[in-house]
């Protein structure tokens, strides 16, 4: 079992080093990349103003989180469902860094960097060049974004997950997992491939044409989007 969090955050601003917070957090707990069910979803009081452009995106304002708990009074909780599991995020550096000054001003232990997925790096080097934001993946796999007027952890947690599963392949996964300047990419098999030499004068085909037509029937009687399909000239 391979167990995984999808987790997104809301924050007063862009940059923790200049005292911006976490004002939401949304997590999702998966299991060989689909969602259990079990979720974790706070606000939280920052002790600052939202920044106007923060709350035109995520509709958060200073009256909403009067009153919420701190962030340091929920992170234990946060610890334990988390745990030890890879981290699925979009964008993993700004929330990883929020997330990391959250807990040093709390007192725990930083998380480690390798612990993030990040579906940003793995959907450009998949779809070089193309629009990489959680709307456009969204869109490029057809995944309802119909709820999402506005940003939300929850919300934005829950399309990750469905953007991630797609990202590893969608309900048949390929089996090669890649790991470039310590971020964890989950590939196919053709994508990982990518990078390895070819021969300059390919070997010749062993196969008969009777066994090639056969074998194309077979793919071509599949249903859905089956893996072999990918593989299939």
């Amino acid at each position: 079992m391979m167990r995984e969090i999808a987790l997104d955050t809301e924050t007063t601003g862009l940059k923790p080093e200049e005292g911006h917070r976490i004002v939401e957090l949304g997590c999702l707990e998966l299991v060989n990349h689909v969602p259990t069910g079990r979720t974790l979803h706070a606000y939280f009081d920052p002790g600052r103003p939202m920044e106007p452009d923060a709350t035109r995106v995520s509709g958060i304002t200073d009256e909403m989180l009067r009153g919420k708990p701190v962030f340091a009074d929920l992170a234990p909780q946060f610890l334990d469902f988390i745990a030890d599991a890879p981290l699925v995020i979009h964008n993993a550096a700004f929330d990883m860094g929020f997330l990391n000054a959250e807990l040093t001003r709390a007192g725990f232990a930083a998380l480690l960097p390798e612990r993030a997925i990040d579906t940003l790096l793995i959907a450009r080097r998949r779809f070089p060049g193309a629009p990489a934001s959680l709307d456009a993946l969204c869109k490029r796999f057809g995944i309802d974004l119909s709820e999402r007027i506005r940003h939300g952890a929850l919300l934005d947690a829950g399309l990750l997950a469905q953007v991630y599963l797609e990202l590893c392949g969608g309900r048949q996964p390929g089996l090669v997992l890649a790991v470039e300047a310590g971020v964890r990419v989950a590939a196919t098999a053709p994508e990982a491939a990518a990078g390895q030499r070819v021969r300059p004068h390919p070997l010749a085909p062993r196969l008969t044409d009777e066994e090639a037509a056969a074998h194309a029937a077979f793919v071509a009687s599949l249903k859905g989007e089956a893996i072999w399909k990918r593989y299939q000239s």
